[in-house]
C-alpha cells in the first residue's frame, strides 16, 4: 500500500475559528506593551500553541523561546548541569517526576498568588495530593494523559486491542513499537506487579528480582518489535508510513492522528495502564522569573486556550470548560469508555529513586541485548 504522507495541522489550521478563539483575551490586553525581554521554555511539541505564542509576543513585548524536549530524564540532566545558572525559565515536568527535580533543588516553588488565573484549572488537578509537596505547589497542571495501546483500525481489531499481549504477539512481528521505560511499568502490570514500586518500599531485593524478570521478558520479546522510540512525533510518523500497525503510545500523539483523519484508535487494555499530568514549572534561579509568571498567567487566562492546547497536542486539557471548545471528533479522541478508565491508575513518585535506580540500567540492558 502506498505510504501516506501526513502533514500535521498547525493550531490555526486545526480550527476554522482559531483566530477568534484567542483574539485578545482581557488579560493580554491589560498586559499590552508592558513587558520586555524574553522567556525561555523547554517543553514538548505543540504544548505552546503557535497562535497563542504569536499573540502573547505581540501584546506583551516578551519574546518566547521554545526548546523542544522529548524525555524527562534528558531534561533533568540538562537542568542539573546548568544549575545554579540555568538558561531556562519554564520547563515541562510530569507530576510523577516532581520529587526528582525538587530533591535535586532544580525547581522553585510556584507562587500561585502571582497567578490571577490559577482558579481556571480544574481543582481535580490543581489541588490534588501529588501537586503539593512539602506544603508547596510546584507546577501549573496544563495537560493530562495516559499510556495507551494505539492501533491502525484497518488491520487491528478492537478486540485484539483489549490486551497488551497483542503487542507482543507473533502475528504483528516487526510491526510494533514502544518506549522501553514506559513499557517496563506496563509489563509489571501485565505480570501482576506494582509498577509504581510502592509495594516494594521495604523490600528492595524483591523489587530487583521483579525488575530482572520484567527485563528478561522484554529481552525475549525483542525480536518482535520493529523499533524502540523516544518521542511522540516519531511514533506518529511510523504509524502514518505504516511502518507499524500498533504500538504503545501516549494518548496525545495518537489523538492528534485521529483528529487528522488517520484510521487510528486507542484502548486502555484490561491488564491496566498509567495516567500522568504535565505541568509547567519555574526553574530555580530562572533568569526571567517575572516574565515566566506573566506567560503562565496568560496561558491560564481562558478555556479557549486550554482547548487550543488539546487541539494542538492531543492531550486532555486541565482547564475548566475547555471541552466546550472542542468539536465532536476532538471530544471523542480525548475520551475513553468507563470500563477502560477503570483499568487506569496514576504514576506515583514516592519510590521513584528505587524505581528508576532499577529501571534505568534495565533499559540499557534491553537496548544492548
Amino acid at each position: 500500500m502506498t505510504k501516506l504522507i501526513l502533514n500535521r495541522r498547525g493550531f490555526i489550521g486545526s480550527t476554522a475559528a482559531a483566530g477568534g478563539l484567542l483574539a485578545s483575551p482581557a488579560y493580554l490586553r491589560r498586559a499590552h506593551a508592558q513587558g520586555s525581554g524574553e522567556v525561555n521554555i523547554w517543553t514538548y511539541n505543540d504544548f505552546v500553541p503557535k497562535a497563542f505564542k504569536e499573540q502573547f509576543e505581540s501584546e506583551t513585548g516578551i519574546k518566547v523561546n521554545v526548546r523542544l524536549v522529548d524525555d524527562q530524564g534528558k531534561q533533568f540532566n540538562l537542568l542539573a548541569a546548568e544549575q545554579p545558572n540555568p538558561t531556562v525559565d519554564i520547563m515541562t515536568v510530569a507530576g510523577h517526576r516532581f520529587l526528582q527535580f525538587i530533591e535535586s533543588d532544580l525547581l522553585a516553588p510556584l507562587d500561585t498568588g502571582r497567578l490571577g488565573n490559577w482558579g481556571n484549572i480544574n481543582p481535580t488537578f490543581s489541588e490534588s495530593d501529588w501537586s503539593t509537596i512539602n506544603g508547596e505547589k510546584w507546577g501549573a497542571p496544563i495537560l493530562s494523559g495516559m499510556e495507551v495501546l494505539s492501533y491502525n483500525t484497518d488491520y487491528v481489531t478492537a478486540e485484539e486491542a483489549q490486551t497488551w499481549d497483542t503487542l507482543f504477539s507473533e502475528k504483528y512481528k516487526g510491526q510494533t513499537a514502544y518506549i522501553i521505560q514506559d513499557m517496563l511499568s506496563i509489563v509489571m502490570l501485565m505480570m501482576g506487579y506494582d509498577g509504581n514500586f510502592i509495594e516494594y518500599a521495604d523490600d528492595h531485593a524483591r523489587a530487583a528480582e521483579i525488575m530482572e524478570e520484567v527485563k528478561q521478558f522484554m529481552i525475549d520479546k525483542k525480536p518482535l518489535v520493529r523499533k524502540y522510540y523516544d518521542g511522540g512525533a516519531e511514533f506518529q510518523q511510523m504509524m502514518v508510513n505504516q511502518d507499524i500497525l500498533l504500538g504503545h503510545s501516549w494518548n496525545g500523539p495518537a489523538a492528534a492522528l485521529i483528529n487528522d483523519g488517520f484510521p487510528l484508535a486507542m484502548s486502555i487494555p484490561q491488564e491496566g495502564s498509567y495516567g500522568f499530568v504535565y505541568t509547567f514549572n519555574i526553574a530555580k534561579n530562572a533568569p526571567n522569573g517575572d516574565n515566566a509568571y506573566t506567560f503562565l498567567d496568560a496561558l491560564l487566562s481562558s478555556p479557549e486556550i486550554g482547548a487550543a492546547m488539546t487541539k494542538a497536542s492531543g492531550f486532555i486539557s486541565t482547564y475548566k470548560g475547555a471541552d466546550q471548545y472542542l468539536n465532536e471528533l476532538e471530544k471523542k479522541s480525548t475520551s475513553f469508555p468507563e470500563e477502560q478508565l477503570a483499568n487506569l491508575q496514576f504514576f506515583r513518585a514516592e519510590e521513584n529513586e528505587l524505581k528508576y535506580g532499577l529501571m534505568d540500567p534495565a533499559v540499557e540492558a534491553i537496548k544492548a541485548a
